[in-house]
């Protein structure tokens, strides 16, 4: 990453330092197309450029202020020019924010925005069980690695010094949760705006408020066909009967972090060995009739060599586990040991100051971040290869809803016998050969444009049908508890069959979020991610969560102003033409 001026260090995806050096590495570099994104410093805006080096493609943009920064945003197969799922812009339901200081400033949503909401987010607590040294929202009291836990529901403390930074001003004490009729004012606000759009209950940790089966039945309440709660799994482990008040209170699914099939990934990413808490989350799920979906952060050189085992463990739990879902690792919130935001250097790392030492500790935290990062096509690939090619890259598809270059999906009917069936189309209402098989040589041709809202109704529809757990009676008689359902009796005629086959589909997903280094407001303004803002706002989630380098948010103390970020002094105003 730069530092001021002219300076420039790219990903290492370049072929400095090999044959022909730095000519050769020029005369690879191909400039793609032109868009916008922000500095990883001040988040100001930045003109920036896709560009192609090898087989892989970089996001290359200049801030006038801190220089030039390179990251990679796609690597090898399938071929970036060919993963495309073209959408024909939808405009936003009712009032938002209007166009005033530029694209990531305006969201909420602002007119320019193309996408309609498939998931509504909101966080209910910024309070957390764990100190993930990665997390989104930086949930938790401030402090080091999580050391053990203090009870089930308590916070883990943190270490003198550890305080937040002062222009971030998440709660993380019980009584500074939004009460229960503030969470349900502000969805019933925005149920016009968000349509019939899935709820995720997020945070922070939401098992942590008592009330949440409260909340969950209000949020039915609401007229909302699917709420579903992002969650580590601790509570659901280790209190009895959890699970079920959940369910019968109207809860559909549970997006249950789960990094890998062993301790040693959610030692690195959560700060404690907790393999066996998720392995009975999951059974408690199985027990109350929720749906689960594993989610893995992955890492490159932490959990990327086992991606197929993760798939394996929930094939192996079908029916109750619906798909293995992976998000690559992104860097915005807390990220401790990949280039932390509370580093080496006590100016902003990636900040260049007078002194030797403090340029290469900068240095240091750009290259431990980088290391970890992958792509989405490295994720693919790597589903493929460890599972033996039982997901073929083929199988995969650019999604219908949010922008091709953010997600891939693929959508099997697990056989008893350990086979897969490509199950006709794939998440997200996408259908089709997709990029993967056109990449292949096939022959096909790109799909044409669907309304971006059509994307976003389909793929609402697609995670109530896959996400939620099939009705008991349509899990075959030769389920055992072990794979995740019962029935009495088994099927009688080929409907009921067809049902229960139906009930073994099992997805295949992944995400790209967008960080300070790959934001890219052409992706940003395709999302129908948002997140439902204590000020009425829905934010595209990867805006939402976006910090500069030092941690600094751009929206999550409120609406950046002209004056700088929200709650962050004089930072990037983003003020001018946005993208």
């Amino acid at each position: 990453m730069a530092g001021h001026g002219d300076s420039f260090v790219d990903c290492g995806c370049s072929v400095v330092g090999q044959a022909g050096g730095e000519a050769a590495a020029t005369a690879q570099r191909r400039v793609l197309a032109r868009t916008a994104s922000v500095c990883p410093v001040c988040l100001g805006p930045a003109p920036a450029e896709r560009v192609a080096v090898g087989d892989a493609v970089l996001l290359v943009k200049r801030c006038p202020e801190h220089g030039e920064f390179s990251a990679p945003v796609w690597r090898g197969e399938p071929a970036f020019t060919g993963w495309v799922r073209p959408k024909i812009p939808t405009a936003r339901r009712g009032p938002g924010t209007e166009r005033a200081l530029g694209c990531p400033n305006d969201c909420g949503l602002c007119p320019d925005h193309g996408q309609h909401t498939c998931t509504l987010l909101i966080e209910v607590t910024q309070r957390c069980n764990l100190r993930c040294p990665v997390c989104f929202a930086s949930a938790g009291q401030g402090g080091g690695r999580a050391k053990g836990l203090e009870g089930l529901g308590g916070e883990l403390g943190g270490r003198p010094g550890d305080e937040r930074h002062e222009g971030d001003t998440r709660a993380s004490r019980r009584e500074d949760d939004p009460t229960l009729g503030e969470l349900v004012a502000r969805l019933a606000v925005l149920r016009p705006r968000a349509g019939d759009a899935n709820i995720q209950l997020s945070g922070g940790e939401p098992t942590l408020r008592d009330d949440l089966p409260q909340l969950i039945t209000a949020v039915r309440g609401l007229g909302y066909p699917f709420v579903q709660l992002n969650t580590n799994g601790l509570r659901l482990a280790r209190e009895k009967g959890y699970a079920a008040r959940l369910a019968a209170a109207g809860l559909d699914s549970v997006f249950l972090q789960f990094d890998g099939p062993d301790d040693a990934a959610t030692a690195r990413l959560r700060g404690l060995p907790l393999h066996a808490d998720k392995v009975r989350a999951v059974e408690a799920c199985a027990a109350a009739g929720l749906g689960v979906v594993l989610v893995c952060t992955v890492a490159r050189g932490v959990n990327d060599h086992c991606l197929g085992d993760i798939v394996r463990f929930g094939l192996a739990r079908v029916p109750v586990v619906r798909g293995a879902h992976f998000q690559p690792v992104s860097f915005f919130g807390r990220y401790e040991g990949f280039g932390a935001p509370s580093g080496a250097s006590e100016s902003a790392p990636g900040v260049a100051t007078a002194g030797t030492d403090d340029r290469a500790d900068d240095r240091k935290l750009d290259d431990l971040r980088e290391a970890a990062r992958i792509t989405l096509p490295e994720v693919m690939r790597a589903v493929r290869d460890q599972t033996g090619g039982l997901i073929p890259l083929a199988h995969l598809h650019p999604p219908g809803c949010e922008h091709a270059q953010c997600s891939f999906s693929g959508t099997f009917m697990a056989h008893e016998d350990g086979r897969l069936e490509p199950a006709g189309g794939a998440c997200c209402g996408t259908g089709g050969s997709g990029g993967a098989a056109r990449d292949a040589g096939t022959g096909g041709m790109a799909p044409e444009p669907i309304p971006a809202a059509l994307g976003a109704e389909r793929a609402r529809s697609f995670v109530r049908r896959q996400w939620r757990a099939p009705d008991p009676a349509t899990v075959s008689a030769d389920t055992d508890g072990a794979r995740g359902g019962t029935l009495a009796t088994p099927p009688r005629d080929d409907f009921e069959r067809f049902l229960a086959r139906a009930g073994r589909r099992f997805s295949v997903s992944g995400m790209a979020f967008q960080d300070a280094w790959t934001l890219d407001t052409e992706r940003l303004r395709g999302c129908c991610i948002h997140v439902a803002a204590p000020d009425g706002r829905m934010v595209p989630f990867c805006a939402w969560n976006l910090t500069s380098v030092d941690g600094r948010p751009l929206h999550r103390n409120g609406a950046p102003s002209r004056t700088g970020v929200a709650g962050c002094g004089g930072l990037g105003s983003g003020e001018g033409a946005g993208a």
